[in-house]
């Protein structure tokens, strides 16, 4: 300082004018004359001179002062070659001018004057604002002057306030040049950058607001340029103005986002700005360019905390129009027909979302959260997909997750395909880089045991083979699909199959350039099911229809390769290779020889169709002898007949070939009659079920034939379906007309005399005579099965190529028919039941499962029949050593299915001896039952075991329930109809079972379907019997009326109907009316709940409206809307539930009066519908929000009603005084129905907890038999925890009081039972342990209670399981390993609980004595140590496997 004192004077200073300190060429003057040239170019004329050279002179003055104030301060200011020249310790130049400014305001106020003055030329302007030389650093550059200017606090305010109001000199500057210029050379953005990285603000407030005005007004270019500098300019402070005045700014202008947000990005901003920011970001997504979108999306994510994360996920979801972009982009896609695309906006969000979520993995659980949420499907959306797909590529732990909660929302109809085909479809960039993504998850989709899902991942497939036609992808999807082929599961087999057979249909041309990588599947024939098989050969037959009309030479190996191995396929003599190489002959010929083939193969090649021709040729020469796959291949040929038209010369070919029906099957006839009596195998024949009398000139030639088939094989066999065959050609060459072969309707049948039927007569016949007139009657119920199926199509409809007198006449005749197949089928189930028969098939199954059956029946049918024919004399010492051996015995599937009477015994006889018939003729006499107890409505209990050999029944039969004829008469029923349609009914229960079966046992009826609904769905075949339900709904109130009336049998018009449909009199045969009324009711209810149950039908609601209409009554009770605000109008789907359940109930009033099984099964039947109502409210429907959720309110409200009244319904039932009058072989196999009416009881009831007490410790004791249930896990939230305890202790009590009935009752079942199900309640009482012990210092005395009650239980467990070990009972032995684990939990559970809580009690253990059930002491394993004998009434057991003693342990409380 004292330096600077000393050299100050030493400077001359001019006294007037600004004079130079350095040497000439002196400076000062140019400025001067500068600055007066261009003051005399402004200056007005009005301005007086001497006014304006005054002012002249204070400013030099003042410039003078500041240049002299720097110059004594080492800085040269006026330097012609350069920028100023700072002294080299810039800290003590800052000092030193402080100082000064401090001191001296007077100072201060000149040198700002001075500067100002000096900034006015641009010249001076730009040469402060560049970097400066420092003294003694050469010619390196440092900090400008005015950025060392503006650390000097007394003066930083007013040169920023100059150097802001410069700034607006430099806006016309061009953007461009400005970009392309250097930062030297731009006075602007010098300026702007001398703000930046300030040690200190001397007024960050007035500075700010100073700044935002400037910025307010600036160009784009420079205001972007600001705003992003705004955190390097005002630090930390005045955030909440810089916030408002950006949030303006981007009201104003929108294309400033990315600055600002960068701007918020650096700014510390305290939680309620952070906030307001992102309020700020989340306006801004509808309004911003998509080419912003990306920095507002990576921001908006990655400022998300747990806080407000959902609010911006939500926020993103629902403004982010990201369908629109994607339709855009594929409209572009369109117009530029494959050129890149410039716009890249898409790309760039995915990117900005992938970014942020691998920074940030909590988004992915935050999204996965939100999505989970979402419960409409009108609330997903296409970027709720791309988030899907983002999160499954990104994070390797969450593609477990997504996979599940789409799984989930697909199935549940959330996610429609239409979202994934606006992703992918059009969007062939955008998705190229997460193609392997979307190939994983359809991987996962078609693998899932979900329909829905499957079908969702086979349309994803689709789509990806579509859009990208690049070599690599498609072969990529291919390799996927067959993969899944690979897998053996047959539902993913199915599903990938068929996704291959839709691509190889419509890109059967593309597909043959990859028969290489899918050649490999024909290797694996023999492991896929008659459906894949099917769907295998037809993609290859348009591989192979494609590969021969190409101009490649080399792709006609497809085609070569898939004919040789069809060709060895049909000549092998295995039934299974055969089998496949008919279905491919088919399969082939139905692409080959279709009517619309126009494609030619080359001239050196066979035209397709002399291929299909040949094939057929050599398929029929190989099956002429073998009775089973000539079944096949006709069933086959007709269901190609029916989906393809075929070309005129195929067609020429299969007519000549059914031609030759009438000669094998036919005979003639002479006045209606047999032109001679000839015997067959000993039987005389005669003329059955003729319609059409004396003018008859046919008849089926059934009996000849079946004598004859023990010679060869017989052709018989091959009836059914070759008269189907042939009604199919008729029907195609006369316009569906079948008036060519109408006679067959009517024409009798040859079977044996009817004089054979009686008891005396049948027991006179030989084993091989019986044989014959059995299978007569088979082939004679098959052929009348299919005149049913064949002549209904001509009636049902109204089809316009039948007249009305025709029509009148055919139905007469199916009637009859129909007649003829009800007694035919119960005489041949009357006359099995005393001779054992397998029958033969008469369609082909081929799955594994139905052979598994039948191998392991033939074994165990061989074996019975062997041991009764060598070990007859001692059949009595067997039966009863069996009784006891297998009283024990774990039983098999066939066992069950046994039981159930779904499978008989075989016997079928090499030849006929004398012993084999003195044999048969002793088993005849004493299990033949007597045929005056025969009863035509029964359920054929032999027959069903055999169902699956029969011809099905096809959906156009069950036209016959519309055409009823009303008559007066003595009765409800004139023309005995209940029983035929009783038998159509039980036909459309099976046909229900074969979509839906009943139980998890397997059985032959539901392991395959018949071939009229093999290739059918559940909604076809809903769709199919739309029609019947009125019908059903006008059947049933009949025969409801037959019930309440009680009227008495009126066989006389069974017989007079019976006589005009020809049926032979047989005595003792007749229908009980009132029997027929109860089955067919209790057959149509079955129905309706099977359809109800079925899950398509929820998404098939005109079906499911269509079902409950038609069961209304005349009026629904008031009642049932007692709790609803509002009712919906008649006709909606939920006043037509309502409607429904109020019909049942009035039949509910009927059935309890008159059958127990009958009041049974309507209960079961409202229970189905209630269980429907809680479907169909899970259901999301599609539609009109406001009247969704109006009928939703309604069924919300109504359901808790419809709750109760079942509930009171089966307490009804259980309350009904059943005399013998009203029950079927008493209570016996009864017990199944009680034990569900007990549950409907107990689940539907206000409280199930006190029911169960009241029953278990007060009712079931008194009971004989009882069933022991599973406890209901939904309890009732109770308002404090001694409700909770006593809820508890009603359970244990429930539990306790089950278990020891056993003492009293020995049945295995019931141990079994007891055994399983309390070990489940064991684990089900540990689980509250936690409570227990929270609340165990309140409510010891209760708690201590409840376990020493329960110890009741377990210690009776404990026994069973000694005894059940001890005598080898493998039905209780298999489940006690679980049982005696959850027994031990419970022990370590209650000595933590005691051990914890240390309130007084004592927890001991010692030996218990082992005893029986009644508390005997078992005399093998007493002992005599007598210590635990006073504690022997309250213990706890712990199993030990290896002992026969259990440890005890005691709860006692000190005294």
């Amino acid at each position: 300082m004292v330096l600077l004192h000393q050299k100050g004077p030493s400077r001359k200073r001019p006294p007037s004018t600004f004079i130079s300190p350095f040497p000439p060429p002196k400076i000062p003057k140019p400025p001067t004359t500068t600055t007066t040239t261009t003051t005399r170019s402004t200056d007005t004329p009005t301005v007086d001179n001497s006014t304006r050279d005054s002012a002249n002179d204070d400013r030099e003055g003042y410039m003078d002062k500041m240049v002299s104030l720097l110059a004594d301060a080492e800085c040269t200011l006026i330097n012609l070659t350069g920028p100023p020249c700072l002294p080299s310790d810039l800290h003590k130049f800052r000092r030193h001018l402080q100082r000064l400014f401090s001191s001296d305001s007077t100072l201060r106020s000149h040198f700002l004057s001075g500067y100002y003055s000096y900034i006015q030329n641009p010249g001076h302007l730009h040469r402060v604002l560049i970097p400066c030389y420092q003294n003694g650093l050469g010619s390196t550059k440092r900090e400008s002057l005015t950025r060392i200017l503006l650390l000097v606090p007394s003066i930083q305010l007013e040169l920023q306030n100059m150097l802001l109001e410069k700034l607006p000199e430099y806006f016309d500057v061009d953007p461009v040049d400005c970009h392309s210029s250097s930062l030297d050379e731009d006075v602007a953005r010098l300026i702007i950058n001398h703000f930046r990285w300030l040690d200190f603000l001397v007024d960050s407030k007035v500075f700010t607001d100073k700044l935002l005005q400037v910025l307010s007004i600036c160009p784009l270019h420079l205001k972007k340029e600001i705003i992003g500098s705004l955190p390097d300019i005002i630090g930390d402070q005045n955030n909440k103005a810089v916030v408002d005045s950006l949030e303006q700014m981007l009201q104003e202008d929108s294309s400033v986002i990315v600055p600002v947000l960068d701007s918020f990005s650096n700014l510390k901003l305290d939680d309620q700005l952070q906030e307001q920011v992102i309020t700020i970001a989340l306006s801004c997504i509808r309004t911003i360019d998509s080419e912003h979108l990306p920095n507002l999306l990576r921001f908006l994510l990655l400022s998300a905390t747990p806080l407000n994360v959902r609010r911006i996920i939500y926020q993103i979801r629902t403004q982010l129009k990201f369908i629109g972009l994607s339709n855009s982009r594929a409209m572009q896609h369109k117009k530029l027909k494959g050129k890149a695309l410039v716009d890249s906006s898409e790309a760039s969000i995915l990117d900005a979302l992938k970014s942020s979520l691998r920074f940030k993995n909590t988004l992915c659980q935050e999204i996965l959260k939100e999505l989970r949420c979402l419960d409409k499907a009108w609330d997903h959306k296409v970027i709720d997909i791309w988030l899907l797909m983002l999160i499954y590529m990104s994070s390797e732990q969450l593609r477990k997750s997504v996979e599940k909660i789409l799984r989930k929302k697909i199935v549940e109809g959330l996610i429609q395909e239409g979202l994934f085909d606006q992703c992918i479809r059009g969007n062939k960039e955008l998705v190229q880089d997460y193609f392997p993504s979307f190939v994983s998850l359809s991987e996962h989709l078609l693998a899932c045991k979900e329909q829905k899902a499957r079908n969702f991942g086979m349309h994803i497939y689709t789509a990806l083979f579509e859009e990208f036609s690049d070599t690599c992808s498609r072969q990529e999807v291919l390799g996927a699909l067959v993969t899944h082929v690979g897998s053996g599961i047959s539902f993913e087999v199915n599903s990938a199959l068929e996704t291959m057979v839709f691509l190889a249909s419509k890109y059967s041309q593309e597909l043959v350039r990859f028969s290489y990588h899918i050649n490999g599947i024909l290797d694996y024939l023999e492991a896929f099911s008659n459906e894949n098989l099917h769907k295998v050969y037809e993609v290859f037959s348009h591989l192979a229809l494609s590969a021969r009309s190409g101009i490649d030479p080399c792709a006609s190996f497809i085609a070569n390769e898939l004919l040789m191995i069809v060709r060895k396929q049909v000549s092998n003599p295995d039934l299974k290779y055969k089998k496949m190489g008919l279905i491919g002959t088919l399969k082939i010929v139905s692409c080959f020889g279709s009517a619309d083939i126009t494609i030619c193969p080359s001239a050196s090649e066979k035209s397709n169709i002399e291929e299909a021709l040949e094939l057929l040729k050599a398929s029929t020469d190989s099956c002429k002898l073998l009775p089973l796959p000539l079944i096949l291949f006709y069933d086959e040929l007709i269901t190609t007949l029916e989906n393809k038209v075929l070309h005129p010369a195929i067609m020429e070919w299969i007519g000549k070939h059914v031609g030759e029906f009438e000669s094998m099957f036919l005979a003639d006839l002479e006045g209606g009659n047999l032109p001679c009596i000839d015997s067959y195998g000993g039987l005389e024949g005669e003329l059955w079920m003729n319609l059409d009398g004396d003018i008859s000139p046919i008849c089926l030639n059934v009996l000849p034939l079946a004598s004859s088939s023990f010679q060869s094989p017989s052709s018989l066999q091959v009836l059914p379906v070759n008269f189907l065959l042939l009604s199919v050609i008729e029907r195609l060459a006369n316009q569906g007309s079948l008036g060519g072969i109408d006679a067959l309707l009517g024409c009798p049948l040859h079977l044996p005399s009817s004089k054979y039927f009686t008891e005396r007569a049948w027991q006179s016949l030989s084993g091989k005579q019986k044989k014959i007139v059995c299978l007569s009657l088979f082939y004679a119920a098959n052929w009348t099965r299919e005149l049913l199926n064949v002549f209904c199509t001509q009636v049902a409809g109204n089809p316009e190529y039948t007249s009305q007198a025709t029509r009148e006449e055919l139905i007469g005749k199916l009637s009859k028919r129909l007649r003829n197949l009800v007694f035919l089928e119960c005489l041949l189930d009357h006359f099995l039941k005393s001779y054992s028969l397998s029958l033969p098939e008469l369609q082909l199954h081929t799955e594994y499962l139905v052979h598994a059956e039948k191998k392991n029946e033939h074994k165990r049918l061989h074996a019975s029949s062997t041991s009764k024919n060598n070990k007859k004399d001692k059949k009595i010492s067997k039966d009863s050593v069996n009784g006891s051996s297998q009283k024990h015995k774990q039983p098999t599937i066939i066992d069950v299915l046994k039981k159930a009477g779904s499978v008989t015994s075989e016997e079928v006889p090499d030849k006929d001896t004398p012993k084999q018939s003195t044999s048969e003729t002793a088993e005849c006499q004493n299990s033949d039952p007597q045929p005056a107890n025969v009863d035509v409505s029964a359920v054929y209990k032999v027959l069903e075991a055999q169902r699956h050999k029969f011809r099905p029944l096809r959906i156009y039969s069950f036209s016959i329930l519309e055409f009823t004829k009303n008559q007066d008469s003595c009765c409800t029923d004139p023309s005995a109809e209940l029983p035929l349609y009783l038998y159509l009914v039980r036909d459309l229960h099976y046909k229900l079972d074969c979509f839906s079966p009943p139980n998890k046992l397997l059985s032959s009826k539901c392991l395959s379907c018949p071939p009229g609904l093999s290739k059918m769905t559940v909604y076809e075949f809903l769709r199919k019997i739309d029609s019947l339900f009125p019908v059903l709904k006008k059947h049933f109130s009949s025969a409801i009326s037959i019930i309440d009336e009680g009227t008495e049998t009126c066989e006389e018009h069974w017989k007079v109907q019976s006589d005009l449909a020809g049926n032979p009199y047989i005595p003792g045969f007749f229908v009980p009316k009132s029997s027929v009324s109860c089955s067919f009711c209790k057959e149509i209810l079955s129905c309706i709940g099977k359809m109800l149950s079925l899950p398509d039908i929820h998404m098939n609601l005109s079906v499911l409206s269509n079902l409950l209409e038609a069961f209304q009554p005349v009026k629904i009770s008031d009642s049932i809307f007692s709790n609803a605000q509002e009712i919906p109008s008649p006709g909606n789907l939920e006043y037509l539930y309502c409607g429904s359940y109020s019909f049942l109930e009035e039949v509910l009033d009927i059935a309890i009066c008159s059958s127990f099984v009958l009041a049974s099964e309507v209960l079961f039947t409202l229970e189905s519908i209630v269980n429907s109502v809680h479907k169909y409210l899970d259901t999301v429907v599609e539609g009109n929000g406001k009247n969704i959720h109006t009928g939703r309110g309604f069924v919300r409200a109504v359901l808790p009603t419809l709750r109760n009244r079942l509930g009171n319904s089966a307490l009804n039932i259980l309350r009904h005084d059943w005399d013998d009058n009203n029950l079927v072989n008493d209570w016996k196999g009864k017990g199944d129905i009680v034990q569900k009416v007990l549950r409907i009881f107990l689940e539907y009831s206000e409280s199930t907890s006190d029911l169960l007490d009241e029953l278990a410790c007060s009712i079931l004791p008194q009971v004989k038999e009882i069933v022991l249930l599973e406890k209901s896990k939904e309890g009732v939230q109770p308002e404090n925890v001694k409700s909770i305890l006593i809820k508890v202790q009603q359970s244990v009590n429930v539990v306790v009081s089950l278990v020891n009935m056993c003492r009293t009752h020995d049945k295995v079942a019931v141990h079994a039972m007891t055994v399983k199900f309390g070990g489940k309640f064991v684990d089900l009482f540990l689980k509250v342990f936690d409570f227990l012990q929270t609340h165990f210092k309140m409510h010891n005395g209760l708690i201590i209670r409840l376990v020493k009650e329960l110890q009741k239980a377990t210690r009776t467990i404990q026994t069973l399981c000694s005894e059940a070990k001890g005598l080898k009972q493998t039905s209780i032995t298999s489940k006690i390993p679980a049982t005696k684990r959850s027994m031990e939990r419970f022990l370590f559970q209650v000595k933590a609980l005691l051990h914890t809580a240390s309130s007084g009690c004592t927890f001991w253990m010692g030996n218990l004595k082992h005893k029986d059930l009644m508390g005997q002491v078992v005399s093998s394993q007493a002992y005599d140590d007598d210590r635990n004998d006073p504690t022997d009434e309250h213990h706890m057991e712990a199993g030990v496997e290896n002992q026969s003693v259990a440890s005890e342990e005691e709860v006692t409380e000190k005294n």
